[in-house]
């Protein structure tokens, strides 16, 4: 962790925080309820900085697990109820009307949420997107076995993502662990199969859920191992191998399953060799026949050449601009579409099967995402993901959240009745002790990975 991820975070956080209470301080001020408290950052014990403006205590907290602005006449997070046990006076948000009341606590959601909408337009109009085009991949995809344990196979083309069209690579591979089902071109004809959730339990425990699938790559050998096989039978650097035992091999991700049915068998490889590029539709190359013996662990003992691999991924890259009336349409849909992901991904998280759970990041894990080196394009993208995040979290039903305040708010509106004082504060009790606990859960989760190095 370097200074300047940190930085990032902070940034990132404070900026979201404040404008995130701003949502709830601007409304409460037009209905004329007094707000006591404006804070960045929790305040337990002290505070790093405060000033008293117009009633209300402008401050910054010791504690950077947030911020909030403290309402008079509310029962929230500080637990302070002995205003509540006098008459309610006509400046507390108690004395305001059910409507007003949910409009204040709601405030910080819609800020958040126009927040990432806005961010979103601005990166599509200023910045365009990049992406890698599902529909590029030529030769089709390069499965890793967690990918094949999901249902994926070589030379897959990608075509749907529980039936909607999936053209970007970026989104599939996160898009495709929620999802029940993936359409493919698979050998000429549309496959549509359900996602194996012990695939998706292989992708999350080897860490490859940007990895598990690629470009495919022709196999030019780039470095051969001292004393391996390969270099015994002659095979020289930029040597490209298209057969085995007369068998065509046009991939790389062909090769290997071929190799490991042969294990210490004596093989001949079809090899090209002193190739350079196509002229009038003719090669150079030359085709050599090369004996080799294939060790027992199902290997020539030499390393592909990966940079044909970054080649063909850069076939597939498309830089999409957009016009000012574009952007601003588009950045709703990537606001919907990160919030839509936001609450798939609950289907991974809380299942036994995949475990997703333990890959749950709380602050240092967020921190070692951020980019080692100042990067504002990522740092608007991670703002705006986060945003939309602090929205649906704090919409969670949750005494302790606004979420729990707006449920108890609509049951006020719905019935006629208020909720009863002492239940509100009971609630809100068991919420802030609830999340307490996960912060400190998700925290020690963090630690724990830190120390283990399992970041």
């Amino acid at each position: 962790m370097t200074l300047i991820q940190l930085f990032q975070f902070i940034l990132s956080i404070s900026i979201l925080v404040i404008l995130h209470e701003l949502g709830h301080f601007i409304p409460a001020k037009l209905f004329k309820t007094k707000v006591e408290k404006f804070y960045l950052f929790f305040d337990p014990y002290f505070s790093l900085f405060k000033t008293k403006i117009g009633g209300t205590e402008y401050g910054i907290g010791w504690l950077p697990f947030g911020g909030y602005v403290k309402i008079a006449g509310m029962v929230d997070e500080s637990m302070d109820t002995e205003q509540l046990k006098k008459p309610a006076e006509p400046w507390e948000f108690r004395s305001k009307p059910a409507w007003q009341r949910l409009i204040i606590m709601l405030g910080g959601v819609t800020v958040n949420f126009f927040l990432a909408w806005a961010i979103y337009s601005s990166l599509s109009y200023f910045k365009g997107e990049k992406f890698h085009d599902n529909a590029k991949f030529e030769n089709g995809i390069s499965v890793k076995p967690a990918g094949q344990k999901m249902g994926l196979k070589s030379g897959d083309k990608i075509l749907k993502i529980d039936g909607k069209p999936a053209d970007r690579m970026e989104t599939s591979t996160i898009n495709m662990l929620f999802a029940n089902n993936v359409t493919v071109l698979r050998d000429g004809k549309e496959v549509t199969f359900d996602v194996n959730e012990d695939g998706v339990a292989a992708v999350l425990a080897e860490n490859e859920v940007k990895l598990y699938f690629g470009p495919r790559y022709p196999v030019v050998i780039d470095s051969l191992l001292p004393k391996g096989p390969a270099q015994a039978a002659g095979l020289l650097k930029g040597d490209k191998i298209v057969g085995i035992d007369g068998k065509s091999v046009r991939f790389f991700d062909e090769l290997g399953p071929q190799l490991a049915q042969l294990k210490n068998q004596d093989i001949v490889l079809d090899v090209e060799r002193n190739s350079s590029p196509i002229v009038d539709g003719q090669s150079s190359a030359t085709l050599e026949k090369v004996n080799v013996k294939v060790n027992n662990e199902g290997m020539l003992g030499f390393a592909a050449d990966t940079s044909i691999a970054q080649k063909e991924f850069e076939k597939t890259l498309v830089v999409k601009s957009y016009t000012l009336a574009e952007a601003i349409p588009r950045g709703l849909t990537r606001t919907i579409d990160v919030l839509t992901m936001q609450i798939k991904q609950f289907k991974i998280v809380f299942n036994t099967k995949t475990e997703g759970y333990k890959k749950v990041s709380g602050p240092i894990g967020i921190i070692k995402m951020m980019p080692e080196s100042v990067d504002w394009e990522f740092f608007w993208g991670f703002t705006a993901m986060f945003s939309v995040w602090l929205a649906f979290l704090n919409l969670i039903p949750i005494p302790g959240l606004d979420g729990g305040h707006v449920v108890f708010t609509l049951w006020e509106m719905i019935t006629g009745k208020p909720v009863p004082q002492k239940v509100l504060e009971n609630a809100q009790m068991v919420g802030v002790i609830f999340l307490m606990g996960l912060m400190v859960l998700i925290f020690g989760n963090d630690i724990l990975k830190w120390i283990t190095g399992k970041f």
